[in-house]
């Protein structure tokens, strides 16, 4: 098992938490969307299952955390997911899996990319990005 550090140097973001109510729904419906594996681990009695990356990299990653003290909102804070180089095959798998296109890709422009909204499987707005 992997652990998990953060690097508060080099980004104002360094870690994000989505709150999920069903880890094992939840975990299969990024993990089809992105085309990844997610390792699962407790921690403080929060269940986690995180997103890949590397501390060493300089690199923003995070969990989805399912606890007491994290509720899923189509509120607050939005986190925008790397979908790179172009988001379109990861929307194409938003609904097949359970969420709802929100927003679908719009463009932004031609310096910063694309973006699109969704809701997850637990209830959650999420934001993607890509360049093309």
């Amino acid at each position: 098992m992997k652990f998990y550090t953060m690097d508060t140097t080099t980004n104002s973001l360094n870690w994000f938490e989505i709150p999920v109510t069903d880890m094992h729904r939840a975990k299969h419906f990024y993990q089809v969307l992105f085309s990844f594996h997610m390792d699962e681990m407790e921690m403080m009695g929060m269940r986690m299952a995180m997103f890949p990356g590397e501390s060493s990299s300089g690199k923003v990653y995070g969990a989805l955390v399912q606890s007491d003290y994290h509720k899923p909102s189509m509120e607050g804070t939005l986190v925008y997911l790397n979908a790179n180089p172009d988001m379109t095959t990861v929307l194409e798998k938003v609904e097949l899996e359970g969420g709802k296109i929100l927003m679908p890709k719009t463009h932004i422009s031609p310096e910063i990319g694309y973006m699109a909204f969704f809701s997850d499987t637990e209830g959650n707005r999420v934001a993607l990005h890509s360049q093309e």
